[in-house]
C-alpha cells in the first residue's frame, strides 16, 4: 500500500532532480506515518459528517502567513496559525449547504450527503490532508476503477487561493475527481488539458480585471500603480491587467509583488516619486490588511485604492484607526446574497471538536479554537464568497442528482456512482439558484452573476455604488453622486496633464502616458479619437488654422467671364482683331504702294493672321479651366506669335542685308532670292515650334490644378505648367526675339522711311517690358488675378507690333500720301549711299 502512495507522488512530481527525490520521498513517508499514527476522538465535529456520498472541503480557516524554516520534517499544525473568520464562515456555509441538501425533498430525496472538511492553512504542507480524501488506508491506485474499499469522495470543494488550488489539483485531475473552487481565479485553471475536472463558480482574474479597467476608464484615470500578492493568483492579475490596458490611455507606472518580506517604506516612496494617485491592490484580505496598515503608518494621504474582490468587503480594516486619511478606497465584489436559513443554522449550531489530548491535536488538522465564537461574529464577516461556496455545493448535489436518476423522486442506489460521472453531469449544469442561473462554460467558468463596485463610506460600510453585468448582457454603471471623495472632487491621476484643444501629444519618456504638448500646425487639425499623436492633415479643399480640431472649406476662386478685368480684356481682344482687319484690307487696297512693300510685302499678311490666331489664347484665361482650355492658353500663343517672330527676324534681316551684305557678298543675295529664303524659314520656325508643342504636350498635358499654397483659407484653380514640356517652345521664342533685337538693332541707322528696324526693335523692347512686368507680378502677388496679367501680357505683346510697327504705315497711307511715292523712296537710298 504505501509503495503506491509513493508511486503516485512521484508520478505527480516529475520536476523534482534525481538529487531531491529521496529527501522529497522521506518526507513524505514521514508525514503520511505521522498522520497515519494519529487518532483523533471528533464528537460532532464540524469537519465530518458521515453520509451516501462524501463531499470533501479545503477552506484556510488558518493562515500560514511566515512559515518558519525547518530542520527537520515536520507535520504543519494549523491551529497554531491565525484565525482568519471570514474562511470560517465560508466552511460553515458549506456545512450549512450539505444539510440543506439532506433536508430537502426534491434534490437528492433519498440519498444522504456526508463531508469531510479540512483546515488546509498551508500550500507545501497539503499533500497528507489528500491522501486522507483520496484513499482508505492508504490505498492509491492512480487510473483504475475504484474498489468499493476506496474513499467515497465524489468531489471536491475548494480552495480558496490559486496557489493552494495549484498545490493539490492535479493530484484530483489524475482521477478526474470533480473539483469545484469558490475563490481560486488564476487564468491557468481555464486551460482544460491541464485541468480536466476543474471548475469554478468564481469568475476568473480577467472579469476582475476588466472590472477594474473599466472603473479607471469610467473616472480618466490613466497613471497607476498595480500592487499583487506575489503568488500566482496576483501574478495572473498583473499579467491580464497589463494585456488589457494595451491599446488603452491607461499606463502601469509601477507594479510590485508583495509577501512577508515587503519594505512598504519603499514602496510607498517609489509611489509618490512618481506621483501615482490611483493604487490596484489585487491581494487576498492578510496581504490587503498588512499593506493598508503600513499606508496608515506612513501617512499616505489622498490616493484612490481600488480594492479587487478578495479584500473589498472587509469588515476589519474599514475600522482601523486613521484609515479615512488615505483616500478614497473602491471596490469590486461579489454581490452580497442573503443565503436564507443560514443565520438560523449558525445561531442552532452546536458542532464542537474535542482531541483526547493537545498533543494529538496538532497532528489533527481540525483544531479550529472557534468554540467561542459568537454567531454575530460569524455573521458579520467579510461575506465574500459566500455565494460560490454555496453555488458549489449545489453544483455538485446537482449533478450527483442526476448521475443517480433521481428524477422520479427516488434516486437509484443500483447505479454505482464514480466521480467522472458526477463530473460529466457538472459540466452540464443547468439550474436556478438564488434566482440565479448556474451552468459552466467550456472552460468551466461560471457562464452567470455579475460584480458589484463599492465604496468604502464613512460609517465604514462597503456602499454598493454600481455593477458590471457580465449575463445576459455585458453592463456597466457606476453612481459618481454616492460617492465622497477625499479632494471633494474627482481625483486626477495622470503622468501629464491633457493637452490643450488643438495640439498634439508628444511622447516624453518610455511611458505614452507621459508627454509634451504641441499646436497642431496650420493645414492641420487635432482629433483625440482618431490620433491624439498626430496632427492629421486636411484635405486638398479644406483649411484649418494652427491650434484647430477640424478643417473649413477652402474658397474655390478664379477669374470668371463676368469679371470686369476679364470683361476690358476681352473687349481689347476684339478690338485688336478689329485693327487687324482694318489693317489687312487697307493694306490691301494699297498693296502695291512702297510704304506696303518695306512693311513686308505679302509677309505682312501672314503676321496679321497671326496675330489674330495668337489672340485666341486670351479668351481661355477666364472661367473655369479644363483641360482644354488650359491647353488652349499657350498654344496658339506660342505657335503662332513664334511664327509673327520669324516673320520680324526675316524682316529685319532682309534690311540689313539688301542695305550692308549683298554688295560684299552678290551670290548669297541671289541664293537667297532664288530659293525664298524667308518663306523657307518662316516655315522650319513654324514646323519645329509645332512639333516641340506636340511632345510637350503630349509627354506632359497641362491640366488644371487647385493651388492652395499661395492661400490659407482659398483654392485658386489655375493650369498647371510643366516646365520640362514647355522649354522647347519658350527658348525658341526667345532666341528668335534675341535675332530679331540683333538684326533689328544693326539696321538702326538705314533710310528713314525704310527704318523698320528702328520700330522692330522699340516693340522688342516693349515686348520684353511686359514679360518682366509679368514676371515679377507672378512671383510677388500670388492670387487668382494672375491669369488676368497673363491675358493682359499676351494682348501687350499683340499690340505692340500692331501699333508700334503697323499703325504709322497705317498713318503715312492716309495721311502722308506724297511720302508713300516711288520717288520718295529713291530719293531716300540715293541720300543714303552718297553718305556711305
Amino acid at each position: 500500500m504505501r509503495f503506491n502512495f509513493i508511486f503516485r507522488i512521484g508520478l505527480l512530481n516529475g520536476s523534482f532532480t534525481s538529487t531531491m527525490k529521496p529527501f522529497f520521498i522521506s518526507l513524505l513517508l514521514l508525514e503520511f506515518f505521522l498522520h497515519e499514527s494519529a487518532q483523533c476522538t471528533v464528537q460532532a465535529s464540524e469537519f465530518h459528517l458521515e453520509g451516501d456520498y462524501l463531499l470533501a472541503g479545503l477552506f484556510n480557516i488558518h493562515h500560514d502567513s511566515s512559515p518558519v524554516v525547518q530542520d527537520r520534517p515536520e507535520a504543519v499544525d494549523c491551529s497554531g496559525k491565525p484565525f482568519i473568520l471570514s474562511s470560517y464562515r465560508r466552511f460553515q456555509l458549506m456545512r450549512f449547504s450539505v444539510e440543506e441538501i439532506n433536508n430537502s425533498t426534491d434534490l437528492l430525496p433519498n440519498v444522504s450527503l456526508g463531508y469531510e472538511i479540512f483546515d488546509h492553512c498551508s500550500d507545501i504542507h497539503s499533500f497528507p490532508i489528500i491522501f486522507k480524501l483520496l484513499s482508505v488506508d492508504g490505498l492509491i491506485q492512480p487510473w483504475a476503477e475504484p474498489p468499493k474499499n476506496l474513499s467515497k469522495v465524489m468531489a471536491v470543494v475548494g480552495t480558496y487561493t490559486s496557489t493552494q488550488a495549484l498545490t493539490v489539483a492535479p493530484l484530483f485531475m489524475m482521477d478526474l475527481i470533480p473539483m469545484v473552487s469558490y475563490a481560486a481565479s488564476s487564468t491557468v485553471f481555464s486551460r482544460k488539458q491541464n485541468f480536466p475536472s476543474f471548475l469554478r463558480t468564481v469568475h476568473p482574474n480577467k472579469d476582475v480585471i476588466e472590472v477594474i479597467v473599466n472603473i479607471m476608464q469610467h473616472f480618466n484615470w490613466s497613471w497607476v500603480a498595480f500592487l499583487h500578492i506575489d503568488d500566482n493568483y496576483g501574478n495572473d492579475g498583473r499579467e491580464l491587467f497589463i494585456k488589457k490596458i494595451d491599446g488603452t490611455e491607461i499606463c502601469l507606472a509601477y507594479t510590485k509583488g508583495l509577501d512577508q518580506h515587503t519594505n512598504y517604506s519603499q514602496v510607498f516612496r517609489q509611489i509618490e516619486a512618481q506621483k501615482i494617485t490611483t493604487i490596484i491592490v489585487f491581494a487576498p484580505e492578510w496581504t490587503a490588511e498588512a499593506l493598508i496598515k503600513s499606508a496608515i503608518q506612513q501617512n499616505v494621504t489622498n490616493k484612490v485604492w481600488i480594492a479587487g474582490d478578495g479584500w473589498s468587503l472587509n469588515k476589519e480594516l474599514p475600522k482601523e484607526k486613521g484609515i479615512h486619511n488615505i483616500g478614497t478606497i473602491l471596490g469590486v465584489s461579489e454581490p452580497k446574497v442573503t443565503i436564507p436559513g443560514f443565520s438560523d443554522f449558525i445561531h442552532h449550531s452546536k458542532g464542537q471538536t474535542h482531541c483526547e489530548n493537545a498533543k494529538q491535536s496538532m497532528f489533527c488538522n481540525q483544531v479550529c479554537n472557534s468554540s467561542s465564537l459568537k454567531p454575530e461574529e460569524i455573521l458579520n464577516v467579510d461575506p465574500s464568497f459566500n455565494f460560490p461556496v454555496y453555488a458549489a455545493v449545489h453544483a455538485i448535489a446537482h449533478a450527483l442528482h442526476n448521475t443517480l436518476q433521481c428524477d422520479s423522486g427516488r434516486c437509484n442506489r443500483n447505479i454505482t456512482a464514480y466521480p467522472y460521472m458526477v463530473l460529466a453531469e457538472l459540466k452540464k449544469s443547468n439550474f436556478t439558484l438564488l434566482n440565479q442561473s448556474v451552468t459552466f462554460d467550456e472552460n468551466g467558468d461560471p457562464n452567470y452573476g455579475s460584480y458589484s463596485i463599492v465604496f468604502w463610506n464613512q460609517s465604514g460600510d462597503a456602499q454598493e455604488i454600481g455593477f458590471h453585468n457580465f449575463y445576459p448582457n455585458l453592463y456597466f454603471f457606476i453612481d459618481n453622486s454616492k460617492i465622497q471623495w477625499k479632494t471633494k472632487e474627482v481625483p486626477t491621476s495622470r503622468c501629464s496633464q491633457e493637452c490643450d484643444e488643438g495640439s498634439k501629444k508628444m511622447p516624453d519618456g518610455i511611458h505614452r502616458c507621459c508627454f509634451k504638448c504641441e499646436i497642431c500646425p496650420k493645414g492641420t487639425y487635432f482629433n483625440k479619437t482618431e490620433d491624439p499623436y498626430e496632427c492629421i492633415n486636411c484635405k486638398e479643399t479644406e483649411w484649418s488654422a494652427a491650434g484647430s480640431t477640424s478643417c473649413n472649406l477652402r474658397e474655390l476662386e478664379f477669374v470668371p467671364f463676368t469679371d470686369i478685368g476679364a470683361i476690358l480684356i476681352m473687349v481689347g481682344a476684339w478690338a485688336l482683331v478689329v485693327l487687324t482687319v482694318a489693317m489687312s484690307v487697307l493694306f490691301a487696297i494699297n498693296y502695291n504702294t512702297p510704304v506696303v512693300r518695306s512693311a513686308g510685302g505679302p509677309m505682312c499678311f501672314l503676321i496679321f493672321g497671326c496675330l489674330c490666331l495668337s489672340n485666341v489664347s486670351v479668351f481661355f484665361y477666364f472661367g473655369k479651366p479644363t483641360g482644354s482650355s488650359c491647353v488652349m492658353r499657350l498654344l496658339p500663343f506660342l505657335l503662332f506669335y513664334t511664327v509673327c517672330l520669324s516673320c520680324f527676324v526675316v524682316r529685319s534681316f532682309q534690311i540689313v542685308f539688301i542695305f550692308k551684305i549683298a554688295a560684299k557678298f552678290p551670290k548669297l543675295h541671289s541664293v537667297w532670292i532664288k530659293y525664298h529664303g524667308q518663306w523657307l524659314f518662316i516655315t522650319m520656325i513654324f514646323v519645329t515650334q509645332a512639333l516641340l508643342l506636340l511632345f510637350g504636350y503630349a509627354f506632359a498635358p497641362c491640366n488644371p490644378h487647385n493651388e492652395t499654397s499661395w492661400y490659407p483659407d482659398k483654392t485658386i484653380l489655375v493650369c498647371e505648367m510643366n516646365i520640362k514640356a514647355s522649354i522647347g517652345p519658350v527658348v525658341l521664342l526667345v532666341s528668335l526675339c534675341f535675332l530679331c533685337f540683333v538684326f533689328s538693332y544693326m539696321g538702326k541707322d538705314l533710310p528713314k522711311n525704310y527704318n523698320e528696324a528702328k520700330a522692330i526693335t522699340f516693340c522688342l523692347l516693349l515686348l520684353i517690358l511686359t514679360w518682366i512686368i509679368f514676371a515679377t507680378g507672378f512671383l510677388l502677388y500670388r492670387s487668382k488675378d494672375i491669369q488676368t496679367l497673363n491675358a493682359l501680357a499676351i494682348l501687350s505683346s499683340l499690340y505692340s507690333f500692331l501699333l508700334w510697327y503697323f499703325m504709322p504705315k497705317c498713318y503715312i497711307i492716309i495721311f502722308q500720301s506724297h511720302r508713300n511715292t516711288q520717288e520718295y523712296f529713291q530719293g531716300l537710298i540715293q541720300n543714303y549711299t552718297t553718305r556711305k
